[in-house]
């Protein structure tokens, strides 16, 4: 990110004396910054996506009143019985919300079916009328609103139903994600604690477009700097996660283990890999010594700080 939009972003969390115009243009040139990001496609996007995702189910988590941090939550995940979802318990089910929003575009993540699933992962039991009405909200913001109308509609179509600021995050990056046209949806609104909040929930996602800016401008600015910082953090995040991934890649010939390019290019597409992980043409004991291996040649961190169940990452 270029120097002067690092401090442009970072001088819009001043929220006093600026105009909601002033902060759309910081906000829309961080998300521009992080479109080129997203548009390279690299070999590690996979892992980037997952670790702004375990982020923000570990910011909703908190919000939600629950102790789980994002080690807590990679065990949840990680280390529940095959198949089981229900076991990775209520905080797991936050995570698996935001893992799907990073393993889809978003023209799939914003359908009636993917919908149903991802308010019942936030704790939610919506009747078919509620799901429907919501993604006609969002089918209304997506095809008129600019794009203050859209990140402030969003929150507001997603209030109007009782759903908690994290769905509107989780709806916002979605949205966002298909009008950049991009492959994947990034995670970014979930993990910033401060949102915009007090607006009063609007009848319809029509009345949500016709509001003028001023009736709410701190609500606004406040959501539009929320998204310039996501854009920046995620930036920080995938320069981070570039740079560890340049040293795997540049080890992975040395591997002799085999199916070591299967278990590479897993840790390039995801948060992270339990040691016991099931991978064809591999044991175990065989995997295992290859994450030692891994860890002599500072290719991959352990991250649970654990002796056994031991999960390595990026």
């Amino acid at each position: 990110m270029p120097g002067w939009l690092r401090r442009a972003v970072l001088d819009a969390q001043s929220l006093t004396g600026k105009e909601v115009e002033d902060i759309a243009i910081t906000a829309g040139a961080a998300i521009g910054a992080l479109d080129a990001v997203v548009r390279r496609q690299e070999r590690w996007a996979g892992a980037l996506r997952q670790r702004l995702a375990l982020s923000a189910a570990a910011v909703t988590a908190r919000q939600a009143g629950r102790v789980e941090d994002e080690g807590a939550l990679r065990d949840a995940m990680l280390l529940a019985r095959p198949g089981d979802f229900l076991s990775v318990g209520p905080a797991g089910l936050l995570l698996l919300a935001w893992r799907r929003l990073a393993a889809r575009s978003g023209d799939e993540l914003l359908t009636e079916k993917n919908l149903a699933a991802v308010l019942e992962e936030f704790g939610y039991a919506p009747d078919d009328e509620v799901v429907s009405d919501l993604a006609a909200d969002l089918r209304q913001l997506a095809a008129g609103a600019g794009m203050i109308a859209t990140l402030a509609g969003t929150f507001m179509a997603a209030e109007r139903h009782g759903f908690a600021r994290a769905v509107g995050a989780w709806l916002a990056d979605a949205l966002l994600a298909q009008r950049m046209g991009w492959t994947h949806a990034v995670p970014l609104l979930g993990a910033e604690a401060a949102l915009g909040t007090g607006a009063r929930p609007l009848r319809s996602a029509a009345s949500a477009v016709a509001t003028s800016i001023e009736t709410d401008p701190e609500r606004a600015k406040g959501l539009l700097a929320a998204q310039a910082r996501a854009a920046l953090r995620a930036i920080d995040l995938s320069a981070e996660l570039g740079r560890r991934a340049d040293r795997l890649l540049a080890v992975a010939p040395k591997l002799r283990a085999k199916a070591a390019d299967m278990v590479v290019k897993r840790l390039l597409s995801d948060d992270a890999i339990v040691a016991s992980e099931k991978i064809a043409g591999m044991s175990d004991r065989g995997l295992r010594r290859l994450f030692d291996r891994l860890l002599e040649l500072g290719a991959v961190r352990e991250l649970s700080g654990r002796p056994t169940f031991r999960i390595y990452g990026l």
